[in-house]
C-alpha cells in the first residue's frame, strides 16, 4: 500500500510529538510546514519558564546554541518521517539521530519568548544519511546558519539494553 503525500502539510505541537520521542524542556516545536519531502518550516518557542534556559546565564537569559541545533534536527526528523516517502521503506520504524555537526554560525543571540523560524533543506546523501541545513531568523532578521547530519537508525536499538 503506498501513501499519498499532499504538500503542503502542517503539524501542530501535539502533531510532532506524536513522531517524536522528545518530551520536556527539550522539547519546544511549535509548529511544522512540511512544504516538500526536503523542505521544510518550523517554528520554536524558548518560554522564560524552561529550565533550560533559566540556568543558561541567569540574570541574562539566552538560547543556547545548541537548542537551536537540536530542534533544527527535531524539525528535520519530524520533516522527513512524516513528509519523505522514502523514509517509509526504511525497516523497523526508523528514526533520525544526530550524526554530525558539520557547521554552525550563530550571528547574534536568541532571547527566550521569541518565535525562532526554521527554513530546514535536507539532502540524502546515502541510504541511511541526510544532509539537513537551516536558515534560522528571529522577526526576519537572521540568528544563525546551521548545517548537521541525520542518521536513520531503528527505534529499538535507541532503547536502553543493558541489564538490570
Amino acid at each position: 500500500m503506498t501513501q499519498d503525500y499532499h504538500y503542503p502539510m502542517l503539524l501542530q505541537r501535539d502533531d510532532i510529538q506524536q513522531i517524536l520521542p522528545h518530551r520536556g524542556a527539550i522539547f519546544v516545536c511549535e509548529q511544522l510546514c512540511i512544504e516538500g519531502p526536503h523542505q521544510f518550516h518550523g517554528t520554536a518557542c524558548w518560554p522564560s519558564d524552561n529550565a533550560v534556559i533559566q540556568g543558561h546565564f541567569p540574570g541574562l537569559p539566552i538560547v543556547p546554541g545548541v537548542m537551536l541545533i537540536e530542534s533544527m534536527a527535531q524539525f528535520a526528523g519530524a520533516g522527513l518521517l512524516a513528509g519523505d516517502p522514502y523514509v517509509k521503506t526504511l525497516p523497523q520504524d526508523s528514526v533520525g539521530v544526530l550524526a554530525a555537526v558539520r557547521n554552525c554560525w550563530f550571528k547574534q543571540p536568541v532571547l527566550p519568548d521569541c518565535a525562532v523560524e526554521f527554513f530546514i533543506q535536507c539532502r540524502q546523501v546515502a541510504p541511511l544519511l541526510v544532509q539537513v541545513n537551516a536558515q534560522v531568523k528571529v522577526a526576519d532578521s537572521e540568528v544563525a546558519k546551521l548545517e548537521i547530519a541525520l542518521a536513520y537508525a531503528p527505534r529499538t536499538q535507541l532503547q536502553d539494553n543493558s541489564p538490570a
